[in-house]
């Protein structure tokens, strides 16, 4: 029997269109639900947007998975698309 997730946030760089994001870290914080982990993105992003990347996409990921695989034309941007730091949806 399995125990309660944990889930973690994985920063991820992007590129542009169709090149595949990269995990460029994962943070230690771990978060015992998805819905804990969410909310804590946007803080996530703000300490960790020095990647060199023009996109960097917060993820919340279950302990012990990789992220799912994700392009940076399918990373959800904020109105006007003009933030260099985004929000991915959920993974699960």
């Amino acid at each position: 029997m399995m125990g309660p997730a944990t889930f973690l946030i994985a920063i991820m760089g992007c590129g542009e269109a169709e090149a595949p994001c990269q995990q460029v870290r994962t943070l230690e914080s771990r978060y015992e639900s998805q819905a804990a982990c969410t909310a804590a993105t946007d803080q996530a992003l703000l300490s960790n947007s020095d990647a060199d990347y023009p996109v960097i996409v917060a993820q919340c990921i279950a302990a012990g998975k990789a992220p799912p695989p994700l392009k940076a034309n399918e990373v959800k941007l904020p109105e006007g698309g003009t933030a260099r730091v985004k929000v991915s949806p959920l993974s699960s």
